[in-house]
């Protein structure tokens, strides 16, 4: 008899590497930060982390 483990994460969720965290939520915040959870693949990061990814996806240094 074999027995399936469940997955991780649903397959509709993406995983945190591959997205680009366009829908977010602010799960907490004290005085200096603010927390938010990505809706689409469920991670959690400081809203100063989600700026320097819109920074650094802007740039996209060209690779030969």
């Amino acid at each position: 008899m074999t027995f399936s483990q469940p997955s991780p994460a649903p397959p509709n969720k993406v995983s945190p590497e591959q997205c680009k965290h366009p829908r977010v939520q602010i799960v907490s915040r004290d005085e200096d930060s603010e927390y938010v959870e990505c809706q689409e693949c469920g991670d959690v990061f400081e809203t100063s982390e989600l700026k320097d990814m819109a920074i650094e996806e802007k740039k996209e240094p060209e690779e030969e």
